[in-house]
């Protein structure tokens, strides 16, 4: 059912599951389900969801773990998103089996509840409007005011939801509300609406239902319904917490599960909110939900995250009972830890200088043999070919370099990647704009491989490419989308778009790769050497080249970061 994952630690809701298994609790089940609502794309603080209810059940030998879509709300729902949901649970390495589940599959059961409830005198037809609604309802520091429609007879009640249920009323016009507590300190027991009517089509059920249930109402009962044992929330959900024992109190239930809460992920310099991010979307401030710079686990996937970078990050962060802000340099170091031992290493230059070598035979072309990873010989090599003309990055070469640079520049010798020695002679100048074009080298052709046999050394070493055969490609840098660390901090939520970073995406269109790269498929990764991780991407460039995103960079700030902290 579960994807291989690291040792996970112990954490507070282990620690109840693991007193619930020794005393019998459940006869001994944990099941426990991912309920997510399909009216977005999935993101980084869903995997953490994913990662924790597939991996608890995944432990015991009774464990299941359920996935349910909460279509309660047709309005915003789409057969997309429930479709790219279940393909993130899947690339995360989980697997639901048979135990696939809609909480329209239950609509004619929490139907027949919620009529319980009425015959029960503990729910009633409430027909004030949302605004009086929300005027009755009180505030934090005052309660509120019963309905005048609270003490309806039984019969007035069912009269009333029943012609709701056939159609007869607009929306608005009347909701079915739970009878609990108005003067209750927690706003969500004080006669929460448990049933509304919606005119909307649903992508399952069609125009059957012209009511759909609340998601309060909805959620604990699919959980009883399907045998939950223990129902994991965040904790915004910790105030609905009574409610949802309430309703399971109040009716006859296959069981009662356990609601346990814990911290949301909140990554620093992103959004977790889905509203948000479909503003980002809907303003085309990105490029679509798979955007590499979205925090969804489509756009990580395409960005070239791994799922076992993903599953470590979360198993890293831990479950926690209290909300915080992780830095996302611990997202990044997952990933270049997992890619730093399964990328193979290619020659790429995203900036290009032509160097010609004058003393190397105009129509040669020599073959050099290159590990794909320099720790992992089962790897294998690639041939690497060599020729007079060949690129180097623009920024390893300086015509007038300051005293620490130790690349490139006239008079200087450096080192090529699996190659030569070579040395500036000559530079070549555009001249309406003064701007190096080309720089003219000699080799030594007794350093094949890159070493010298009279032990002179060189300062630097260049990744290059040769120029008569290597391919072009479009590459795309991507950095982090938001320039503020918390981008809703001091603000009320809606102009987290101010602080949108204007470089979190440069493309670069005339970039040389080494050869073996044109045969690589959407999705597969590499380090370019000296340049850091980069996936090849789905689509291809006007040009029809193809496209290569940046992972991430080979600097690793999260080691500082810890090193300092630990300090």
């Amino acid at each position: 059912m579960n994807a291989e994952t690291p040792p996970s630690p112990s954490n507070f809701i282990k620690t109840i599951i693991a007193e619930d298994i020794k005393t019998n609790k459940n006869d001994g089940r944990v099941a426990t389900r991912f309920p997510p609502e399909p009216n977005g794309y999935l993101h980084i603080g869903h995997a953490k969801s994913i990662c924790l209810n597939f991996g608890i059940a995944g432990e015991y030998e009774k464990g299941t773990c359920n996935l349910r879509f909460d279509d309660t709300n047709p309005s915003k729902e789409e057969v997309e998103y429930m479709e790219a949901i279940k393909a993130d649970v899947r690339w995360l390495g989980f697997d639901w089996e048979d135990r696939l589940y809609h909480a329209s599959d239950y609509f004619d059961r929490l139907y027949a509840y919620a009529v319980e409830l009425i015959q029960k005198g503990k729910a009633y037809v409430c027909s004030l409007s949302p605004e009086d609604t929300k005027a009755y309802r009180g505030t934090l520091q005052e309660p509120g005011k019963d309905s005048p429609y609270r003490n309806r007879s039984v019969d007035e009640n069912l009269d009333l939801f029943a012609r709701m249920r056939n159609g007869e009323f607009p929306e608005g016009a009347h909701v079915l509300r739970a009878r609990i507590n108005m003067a209750s300190p927690n706003m969500n027991m004080r006669d929460p609406a448990i049933y509304r009517i919606r005119h909307v089509a649903h992508n399952r059920t069609g125009d059957a239902w012209p009511i759909y249930p609340m998601y309060d109402f909805a959620h604990c009962l699919s959980d009883a319904i399907e045998g939950i044992t223990h129902s994991l929330c965040t904790l915004e959900f910790e105030d609905h917490r009574p409610l949802y024992d309430w309703i399971l109190d109040q009716l006859d239930v296959p069981c009662h599960p356990q609601q346990i809460e814990f911290a949301r992920l909140n990554l620093s310099y992103t959004v977790m909110s889905k509203r948000k991010l479909q503003v980002l979307v809907e303003r085309n401030i990105v490029d679509g939900w798979d955007d590499p710079r979205m925090p969804t686990i489509a756009g990580f996937r395409r960005r070239g995250y791994t799922p076992a970078s993903i599953r470590n990050f979360c198993e890293r962060i831990g479950i926690a009972r209290r909300d915080s802000m992780v830095d996302v340099a611990l997202l990044e170091f997952s990933i270049r830890e997992d890619l730093n031992e399964k990328a193979p290493r290619h020659l790429g230059v995203i900036r290009p200088l032509k160097v010609v070598i004058d003393n190397y035979p105009e129509n040669r072309t020599e073959e050099l043999d290159a590990p794909l990873h320099p720790n992992h010989p089962e790897m294998g090599s690639r041939t690497l070919p060599f020729s007079r003309e060949i690129y180097i990055e623009k920024d390893d070469f300086m015509e007038n370099p300051p005293s620490k640079f130790y690349r490139l520049s006239p008079g200087r010798e450096v080192r090529l990647r699996y190659a030569y020695f070579i040395k500036c002679e000559k530079v070549v100048k555009d001249k309406t704009t003064g701007e190096v074009i080309a720089v003219h080298c000699t080799y030594d052709p007794e350093t094949r491989g890159g070493d010298s046999p009279d032990g002179r050394k060189v300062k630097a070493t260049l990744h290059w490419v040769s120029a008569a055969h290597a391919i072009t490609a479009e590459v795309r840098l991507y950095d982090r989308l938001f320039s503020k660390e918390n981008p809703d901090e001091g603000t009320d939520g809606s102009h987290f778009t101010d602080f949108i970073n204007p470089d979190s995406l440069e493309i670069l269109t005339d970039c040389k790769l080494e050869p073996g790269l044109a045969d690589t498929r959407p999705g597969d990764s590499f380090q370019f050497e000296r340049l850091g991780y980069f996936c090849r991407d789905k689509s291809v460039s006007p040009t029809g080249h193809p496209v290569f995103n940046r992972t991430v960079t080979l600097r690793d700030s999260w080691t500082k970061i810890s090193k300092k902290e630990n300090a």
